[in-house]
């Protein structure tokens, strides 16, 4: 399981959640290298929490550079047609148990349950990728120009692609 760090204040402190801090951290990283999006776009958000939450659900250790091994992992754990919604819902299941000391709630668990209920809840409109014709080289005939078709997507799709092609970039 991946090691927490809690600095505490003094007496009624609150905890820092440093495992979330840094899948944060390394996920932004891996996306602003990457140069896929601007920062500012929902999208690119859905991109970063997608692959924080990746980063903070899988037993890898924190360290300051992903290995090879991690950035396999990840690329694996964010692949197109894996069962990531499905992966993401059992790891943060399992981790319902309080594991800070004296039995308070983790503030990284808690960081990462509301960056999946942004993902899932949160609707962006995308193209249609199920409903792309045919390749732009065959003739078509349709005519119309504005032919793509967008539909309402929710953010972890959108993200989770962009995660992975982050991870790719590395």
């Amino acid at each position: 399981m991946r090691p927490e760090h809690y600095e505490e204040s003094g007496g009624d402190g609150l905890l820092v959640p440093m495992a979330w801090m840094y899948s944060e951290y390394i996920a932004d990283e891996l996306l602003v290298t990457g140069d896929l999006m601007e920062p500012t776009t929902l999208e690119y958000r859905a991109g970063r929490d997608a692959l924080a939450l990746t980063i903070f659900l899988s037993d890898g250790a924190a360290t300051e550079e992903l290995p090879v091994a991690r950035v396999d992992e990840l690329r694996l754990l964010t692949a197109y047609g894996a069962s990531w919604r499905h992966w993401v819902c059992a790891r943060l299941e399992a981790l319902e148990r309080p594991t800070a000391p004296a039995g308070l709630p983790d503030p990284g668990l808690a960081l990462a349950r509301a960056a999946w209920r942004w993902l899932e809840e949160t609707e962006l409109l995308a193209a249609d990728l199920d409903a792309i014709g045919p390749p732009p080289w065959e003739p078509s005939d349709a005519d119309d120009e504005a032919g793509e078709v967008r539909v309402w997507t929710p953010a972890w799709q959108l993200g989770l692609p962009l995660g992975h092609l982050a991870v790719h970039l590395h």
